[in-house]
């Protein structure tokens, strides 16, 4: 499936969280923090408020965006706005 996010939207891919300690205790996915960091997949048309680029790792605001599955991996759309930072 292809997705095209529209005008100031932001389609990135969430990164997995490790469910095991170093030393091999396995963490259930309800207790996890989950980090907010994912990869920068497309962007929308409206390039003068997006300011990430394709393949980019970004943070972004805790509870942003609306969740979605493409090919069974987790992706989310968010606005520009809610992107906070650029990991280099």
């Amino acid at each position: 499936m292809k997705v095209k996010p529209l005008a100031d939207r932001v389609l990135v891919k969430t990164e997995k969280t490790e469910s095991k300690t170093a030393s091999g205790i396995i963490i259930p996915e309800t207790a996890q923090e989950k980090t907010q960091t994912a990869t920068v997949v497309a962007i929308g048309d409206n390039t003068e408020k997006i300011k990430v680029k394709v393949g980019e790792h970004v943070m972004y605001d805790k509870y942003a965006g609306t969740a979605i599955k493409i090919d069974g991996e987790d992706h989310l759309i968010l606005k520009g706005d809610d992107i906070i930072a650029v990991i280099e």
